[in-house]
């Protein structure tokens, strides 16, 4: 049972393992928590998450639906924090209450969604392994501002696919995108990606809302590059799958697999 918390909780190996990936995720709904944590059913989540936050070891606030409607969302709090001996970074949101638009919580969120089908979903190349994920909280170096959404390695047969990842929601516009673009072609060449991850080379996996912003940011690349940069949408990858054929290169209009079966 937990500490002095009039409710009192115990907590089974799940319930650590999701406190310690939400010090990843930072704030999550109940369909990620169900992926993470592995609940069988809507009610057994519902049921968790809410002895959790009674506990005190999430923090619940509410954000508002396009048809008018709510839905709960969990941040880690600084004792849930503790007792999975992570890092707490504060996420200031008051409890319980509702947030009407919240950017950060909404690329959040699309992080978490490609962080899930990394992590979660079945990879489909015989051996393949997930390696590591890497969030960041600061630039990659200094004098470049470049912060990822996120980082990844794929360790599959004779080839380990390492990977940088941008979840666009079209807030940017094309001059931030094109600047972003050459902070990444500055830092492949500058030797410091080698020095850091210990991998020769990377890609740049782009998630966006909508085909339309899609192509909009595969036209801006293409002014400046041809290489490293691959594209999708949540849409597709939710339909079809991560690891499946739902990828464009800058100027190639033939939907690719990240990663060949041998």
């Amino acid at each position: 049972m937990l500490g002095n918390n009039r409710r009192g909780v115990i907590l089974w190996d799940r319930d650590r393992h999701l406190l310690r990936e939400l010090a990843v995720m930072r704030v999550i709904d109940r369909e990620q928590a169900k992926r993470v944590a592995g609940f069988g059913s809507t009610r057994r989540a519902n049921d968790r998450l809410l002895r959790l936050t009674q506990a005190k070891l999430l923090r619940r606030f509410f954000l508002g639906t396009k048809n008018g409607g709510q839905k709960a969302l969990y941040a880690l709090s600084p004792t849930g924090a503790n007792v999975a001996q992570v890092t707490f970074r504060s996420l200031r949101r008051t409890q319980n209450k509702v947030l009407v638009a919240d950017f950060f919580v909404a690329h959040q969120l699309s992080i978490n969604e490609i962080y899930c089908a990394v992590k979660y979903a079945p990879i489909p190349v015989p051996d393949a392994r997930l390696q590591r994920w890497v969030s960041f909280h600061e630039p990659l170096e200094p004098g470049i501002r470049l912060i990822p959404d996120g980082y990844f390695e794929l360790v599959a047969p004779q080839k380990i696919l390492a990977a940088f990842l941008e979840a666009d929601l079209g807030h940017e516009g094309l001059s931030v995108w094109k600047a972003k673009v050459r902070n990444y072609l500055q830092y492949a060449v500058s030797g410091n990606f080698e020095k850091r991850f210990g991998q020769p080379q990377f890609r740049v996996l782009v998630v966006t809302d909508s085909e339309r912003r899609m192509q909009s940011l595969r036209a801006a690349t293409a002014s400046l590059t041809e290489k490293i940069f691959w594209f999708s949408t949540f849409d597709s990858i939710a339909t079809h799958g991560f690891w499946s054929s739902v990828w464009l290169r800058v100027n190639d209009e033939r939907h690719q697999c990240l990663v060949s079966l041998p």
